[in-house]
C-alpha cells in the first residue's frame, strides 16, 4: 500500500460545515458553529494532543491490527507504525492536517537519517531545515501537498514550510494559542514555564501553584474561560465547550477552575522528564538534550522501522463515516476517533457507529475522548448498536489518569462483543 489522498478536490470548510454545522444559523449554537467552522478552516494542532501511549495499551496494537484513526497532527498515526500494524487509514477534515502528514510521510522516505528527521520535526526551528525541503522532500510530494506547503502567506508572504524554519510548533492555532497564554501570563506578573525548571514531582506542584495556578484565578482569564470563541483555538466546538461548561456546574465549580485542574493534571501527575505534552505547553518545545520526552516517532531508534512502515498509511481528506462506507465488512481492528464525537449530533453518531460496526471485527476495540467526563454514546447511540459494544467504567478511569495531556475529561474504549 501506499499512502493517498482522495482524487476529487474537497473543501476543508464544506466537510467542517457537514460535521460541526447541526443547528438552524437562527440560533445561538448554529451561529457559534458557523464561526467555529470560520476558525478551524486553517492549520490547528502542530501537534496532536492524545496520548499514544495510552491509545497504544489501550487497542493492543501488534502486526495483526487494521487501525483508522483521525490524523489531526499526524503524530500519532505514525507512532502507532512503531508496533508494526497491517495497515493505518487515516482521514481528516482538515486540508492542512492532511499536507501535514503527506508531509511526514515524504520526510520519512526520502530524508537522510534519524538525525536530520529529528532537526526537521523535532526542533523544527533551523534555516537549515529549508534546503532539506528543497533537496530531500518537496521532489517527492504530491500536487496538492507540494501547492500547501509552497502557497506565500501572511504580510510578509513567505511560504508555509518556513514556519519549519521559525519554530513550527508555536504555529497553528493552537501554538498560537499558548504562546498567547505565555503573553497574557507575563503581563500579569507570572511565568509559567518556570513550571519546567522543577527537579522531582513535589517541585512540579510547588512551582504550578507559584506561577500557574494564580493565573487562572486573575479575572481576565476567568473571563476568558467563559467565552466559546475564545476556545475555538484549542479545536474546541460550541458543543463540546457547553459539555465542558455542563461538567464543571455540575463539579461546583467555574470554567476557570476546570480548565487549572487540567492544567495541574499536565504539570504536575507525570514526570517531565517523559511528558512532552508538558514540554510542549511550558517549554514551548520538546526535549532537545536528553530527547526522552519525545513522541515515539522522533526517537532515533524507530526511524529505519518508520521509513519501511510508512507504505502501510493511506491518508483522505474524508470525513470518518464516509471513508467507513468505502471499506469492507469486518476489516479493521483498532478506532481511534479523538475527541471527534463531542462535535457530533444523535444522527451523526449512530451514522458513524452503524459504520464502526459493520467494519470492525470481533473484539475489535474503539478508543475516544471527550471533554466532559461522560460518554456520548450512552445518551446519543441506539440501543441495538450500543447492545453490541461493551465498556468498562473502571478501566476507563484508568486510561484517563494514564494519558499524560490531561486535557481531556474523560478516555473511553470500547469492544465489540464477538
Amino acid at each position: 500500500m501506499t499512502s493517498t489522498t482522495i482524487d476529487k478536490p474537497i473543501k476543508t470548510k464544506s466537510l467542517l460545515r457537514k460535521a460541526v454545522v447541526n443547528s438552524s444559523v437562527f440560533s445561538r449554537k448554529g451561529l457559534l458553529d458557523r464561526l467555529f467552522t470560520a476558525w478551524f478552516d486553517r492549520l490547528v494542532y502542530p501537534q496532536i494532543w492524545e496520548d499514544p501511549e495510552v491509545d497504544i495499551a489501550a487497542l493492543e496494537l501488534d502486526r495483526n491490527s487494521s487501525v483508522f484513526t483521525i490524523s489531526s497532527g499526524g503524530c500519532n498515526a505514525l507512532n502507532y507504525l512503531t508496533e508494526d500494524p497491517a495497515s493505518v487509514t487515516v482521514v481528516d477534515l482538515n486540508e492542512a492536517h492532511i499536507a501535514l502528514i503527506q508531509l511526514k510521510i515524504a520526510a520519512l522516505r526520502h530524508l537522510p537519517d534519524a538525525e536530520s528527521f529529528y532537526q526537521f520535526f523535532g526542533r523544527a526551528d533551523t534555516p537549515e531545515n529549508m534546503e532539506l525541503y528543497r533537496r530531500y522532500i518537496r521532489p517527492y510530494l504530491d500536487n496538492k501537498t507540494r501547492s500547501y506547503w509552497d502557497k506565500r502567506t501572511g504580510w510578509r508572504r513567505q511560504p508555509r514550510i518556513a514556519m519549519f524554519s521559525k519554530g513550527f510548533y508555536r504555529f497553528g492555532l493552537l501554538g498560537q494559542f499558548i504562546g498567547l497564554i505565555h503573553w497574557l501570563s507575563r503581563r500579569l506578573g507570572y511565568d509559567i514555564s518556570l513550571v519546567m525548571q522543577a527537579r522531582n514531582r513535589t517541585e512540579q506542584r510547588e512551582l504550578f501553584e507559584k506561577h500557574v495556578a494564580p493565573v487562572f484565578d486573575t479575572r481576565l482569564l476567568r473571563w476568558l474561560s467563559n467565552r466559546p470563541m475564545v476556545l475555538y483555538s484549542l479545536g474546541i466546538p460550541p458543543s463540546q465547550f457547553d459539555e465542558m461548561a455542563q461538567d464543571s456546574k455540575q463539579q461546583q465549580q467555574g470554567m476557570h477552575e476546570l480548565l487549572k485542574d487540567r492544567a495541574r493534571s499536565l504539570a504536575c501527575d507525570f514526570a517531565l522528564e517523559e511528558n512532552y505534552f508538558a514540554w510542549q505547553a511550558f517549554a514551548r518545545e520538546y526535549d532537545h538534550e536528553k530527547r526522552i520526552a519525545l513522541p515515539r516517532y522522533l526517537k532515533a531508534q524507530h526511524f529505519e522501522h518508520l521509513k519501511r512502515a510508512c507504505q502501510k498509511i493511506e491518508v483522505y481528506h474524508q470525513s470518518m463515516t464516509e471513508r467507513l462506507q468505502a471499506m469492507p465488512n469486518q476489516s479493521l481492528t483498532s478506532y481511534l476517533l479523538l475527541d471527534a464525537q463531542d462535535w457530533m449530533n444523535a444522527q451523526q453518531v449512530n451514522a458513524l457507529w452503524q459504520e464502526i460496526t459493520r467494519t470492525a471485527k470481533p473484539g475489535a476495540r474503539v478508543v475516544f475522548r471527550t471533554a466532559a467526563t461522560s460518554s456520548p454514546l450512552e445518551e446519543k447511540l441506539d440501543q441495538q448498536l450500543l447492545q453490541q459494544w461493551q465498556t468498562d467504567a473502571q478501566k476507563n478511569a484508568d486510561w484517563t489518569r494514564r494519558d499524560r495531556s490531561a486535557i481531556y475529561g474523560a478516555v473511553f474504549v470500547y469492544h465489540k462483543q464477538a
